[in-house]
């Protein structure tokens, strides 16, 4: 399935009113109920009639016009004619980690450094900013001090049931799906921050991106490799439609299984939790241009793409 958070009415005089729909080809069919429409309503609510969901989505991608959903026929809207907004606008926590060998690789390099032996051994992270995140096709604001804007294109995975001490080869069983995750970095700041030693923090507490929808583990079975969480796509991201960097989803040296295992050693995760992947190599101007810039401007459109995952589109403000 492909779950997005959708408003029929995005213009300036309505308040904005997101709430949970199916995607099918370019067509979304609204599911949330009324009273807790979001998809965070409904994963704290303990994903009701999933099977029932699940059901509509096979209906309509064999070819049946039945929107029928709870007994109760469901209104559908052009993908075209609606606005979406991020998965979860608020999540409970955000944790992002640091998988991609080349983009950990090339990063060392630019401090001069050779890559921890512990980064082998440990899938680290950090958290960033819940607070913080935005949706397709929203604005991206530099902080005031910064003038090194950077995009970092990731993939990221949304809870969609809770656990603690989670197995790797169990992971999945908790994931309700995949996003695209574009972790906005002031590198200025971020290079003052890191020289202290404790991580980043106001050089990634601006802006995260999450979009343009959640495709849930079942639909990705094509693209699946014998590594929990790790699916053989092809990541693409474009500045001004020109392409900057290119890499894999199946290059993560750690998985998904992993990150969730770590993540949830001796915690809970709950329901809602977004978990990133870190920067796929070549995924963002750190790398390319060696930590030099030119980085993002005003006006600038940066486009991240993931196969099924889609197209998550931000301009720089």
């Amino acid at each position: 399935m492909r779950l997005v958070m959708f408003d029929t009415q995005p213009d300036e005089i309505h308040d904005p009113a997101p709430r949970l729909g199916l995607l099918v080809g370019e067509t979304v069919v609204e599911v949330g109920e009324s009273e807790r429409g979001t998809l965070y309503g409904w994963l704290q609510r303990e994903m009701p009639h999933l099977d029932a969901l699940r059901d509509l989505d096979a209906r309509l991608k064999a070819g049946s016009s039945d929107t029928t959903l709870n007994g109760h026929a469901r209104q559908t809207y052009p993908l075209t004619e609606v606005k979406l907004y991020a998965p979860i606008t608020r999540p409970p926590t955000l944790r992002d980690f640091y998988a991609f060998e080349q983009h950990v690789k090339t990063a060392m390099a630019n401090r001069g450094r050779e890559v921890p032996k512990e980064w082998y051994e440990l899938a680290v992270f950090y958290f960033s900013n819940p607070g913080a995140v935005i949706g397709p096709d929203d604005t991206v604001r530099a902080p005031k001090t910064s003038n090194a804007l950077d995009y970092e294109l990731e993939v990221a995975c949304i809870i969609g049931r809770g656990g603690r001490d989670i197995q790797p080869e169990d992971a999945e069983k908790h994931i309700l799906g995949y996003t695209i995750m574009n972790d906005w970095s002031a590198r200025d700041v971020q290079r003052r921050e890191i020289g202290v030693g404790l991580g980043p923090a106001k050089g990634k507490d601006f802006a995260t991106s999450l979009g343009p929808w959640v495709v849930t583990p079942d639909e990705l079975a094509p693209y699946r490799t014998e590594r929990p969480g790790v699916y053989d796509l092809p990541m693409v991201v474009r500045v001004n439609g020109e392409v900057r960097g290119e890499g894999n989803w199946r290059d993560l040296y750690h998985s998904f299984g992993q990150m969730v295992a770590r993540a949830s050693a001796d915690v809970m995760l709950f329901p809602g939790d977004v978990i990133g992947s870190g920067t796929v190599g070549t995924g963002c101007l750190l790398e390319t241009t060696k930590a030099q810039g030119p980085w993002l401007q005003p006006g600038d459109v940066v486009e991240l793409e993931v196969g099924p995952l889609g197209v998550l589109r931000n301009v720089v403000g």
